[in-house]
């Protein structure tokens, strides 16, 4: 690596490691396809403008380009101007980039030097910054990795974010990878997933050698967990958590039932929120009944619409313990026994929650 090169990562990296805020000048359309971590689009162009130039290089040359992007920005560039030095003045360290670094990023830093304000272009732009995070996230997959299985409601995401080397792929993909795993929000887009999980190794990588990362299947919702990452958890050793089953029901119910209803109502209020609960629940189970066959899925739906109707009379999440437990009984856990006698071979350690834990903070560094 040229020593330009290796002064280029290390800002790279110095940029992320320090929340360094970012002004994204690219258009909203490219924005939306995915972003950085503490980027804030702030675009020279507007879509529309964008097409527009994009036409006129193809068709008549970048000169001919560069004078029409003048003059469709002429009419808003104070405004824009104005966005890019009130975000500078509250964010002292921002730097600003296009998609390469080039053209756009050197005419607004130009524009804001004409108005007294001086900041630093990230060079090589969003294209070098993406290509520098998927580096990260493959490099990782050559690190020491330690796998946490166990069945479904052993708290393996909890014992994830009480590690300071865990790396949290369900939270970041804003989805609990089951079939109750969606959440209020949405998902982020797939690219800003990859973003936002390479920056979290990066700061991992400070104070640790190894990851700690939840046995996953390689989709999470509708987000897939990146090629070369997943490709090394199939290869990593694993422990294996072992709840009993009363704790997990408990900690199931929990985080279906009451977390869910109250995340529902702070976003959608009491009547929407309900309704969108009452609606997560029946999707969730809905989309296991070919598992559980036709007349099982119909028994367990009595089972959780009658725990719904006690939920909203009562406020009591106790009649959704019957249907978790069958849930567990007839499908998650026999499915999940079925994949862990296949990977029985790198398991390195069996315990409770807290017995787990313990041994990933002795022998993961």
């Amino acid at each position: 690596m040229q020593q330009s090169d290796l002064q280029e990562q290390q800002l790279y990296r110095s940029l992320f490691l320090l929340k360094t805020p970012l002004i994204d000048l690219r258009a909203p359309v490219e924005f939306a396809q995915g972003a950085f971590p503490e980027s804030c689009n702030l675009p020279l162009m507007t879509d529309n403008e964008r097409e527009q130039v994009g036409t006129c290089y193809k068709k008549e040359g970048q000169a001919a380009a560069i004078t029409l992007g003048h003059q469709l920005v002429a009419s808003d560039i104070q405004n824009r101007i104005r966005k890019w030095a009130q975000f500078k003045e509250e964010n002292p360290t921002a730097w600003l980039y296009c998609f390469r670094g080039g053209l756009r990023s050197r005419l607004s830093a130009q524009f804001l030097k004409d108005h007294g304000v001086d900041i630093n272009i990230v060079p090589g732009g969003y294209k070098a910054l993406r290509r520098y995070l998927i580096n990260v996230i493959d490099q990782a997959s050559e690190k020491k990795l330690m796998i946490v299985g166990g069945n479904t409601g052993c708290g393996k995401t909890l014992l994830i974010q009480a590690l300071d080397n865990g790396l949290d792929i369900e939270g970041r993909a804003n989805h609990r990878g089951s079939s109750f795993g969606k959440q209020v929000t949405e998902q982020p887009r797939q690219i800003s997933y990859e973003n936002q999980l390479a920056v979290d190794i990066l700061h991992i990588s400070q104070h640790a050698s190894s990851l700690v990362i939840e046995d996953e299947s390689k989709a999470v919702g509708a987000l897939y967990v990146p090629e070369r990452l997943f490709a090394g958890m199939t290869r990593a050793p694993m422990v294996v958590v072992n709840d009993p089953l009363e704790i997990r029901l408990q900690r199931l119910c929990y985080e279906y039932c009451t977390l869910m209803t109250e995340k529902f109502n702070l976003a959608l209020g009491a009547e929407q929120g309900w309704q969108a609960y009452e609606k997560y629940l029946q999707n969730g189970l809905y989309g296991i009944r070919k598992r559980l066959g036709t007349e099982k899925f119909k028994v367990m739906n009595t089972v959780l619409e009658a725990a719904l109707k006690q939920q909203k009379n009562t406020g009591s999440v106790e009649g959704h313990l019957n249907w978790i437990a069958s849930i567990l009984r007839d499908y998650y856990d026999p499915m999940y026994q079925y994949q862990l006698e296949k990977k029985a071979d790198r398991v390195q350690f069996r315990g409770t929650f807290q017995e787990v834990k313990e041994w990933l903070t002795v022998n993961t560094k």
